[in-house]
């Protein structure tokens, strides 16, 4: 199940969740959503069990295309995956904060 960024922003005040970014380091660096973890894509097979396996994880890049390929992969590892769609673009569309506060969405 995808969700959008405002559901995303919910779930996270919400609490409960583990945000993933599976963007590469300088896009991160550039803007990414408060609380998130950075595991860029390459890196997801290794890191996968360091993953809290009892609670929801929502994958997130650019536009939403390497989340998919995250989520799509988690979950038939058995992990309650999700794709949060249109990634930081949407995000950064619908005005939701970054950090730092002036970010912006890099290009991979």
């Amino acid at each position: 199940m995808d969700y959008t960024p405002a559901q995303v922003a919910e779930l996270i005040a919400n609490g409960d969740i583990q945000l993933i970014d599976v963007r590469q380091q300088h896009e991160h660096d550039a803007g990414h959503i408060a609380g998130s973890r950075l595991i860029e894509l390459a890196d997801l097979p290794a890191q996968a069990p360091t993953l809290d396996s009892n609670l929801p994880v929502i994958f997130y890049c650019r536009s939403g295309g390497r989340s998919a390929m995250a989520t799509d992969a988690l979950a038939q590892a058995g992990y309650d995956a999700h794709n949060m769609a249109g990634g930081m673009l949407e995000w950064h569309s619908a005005e939701l904060p970054m950090e730092p506060a002036d970010g912006f969405v890099a290009e991979p």
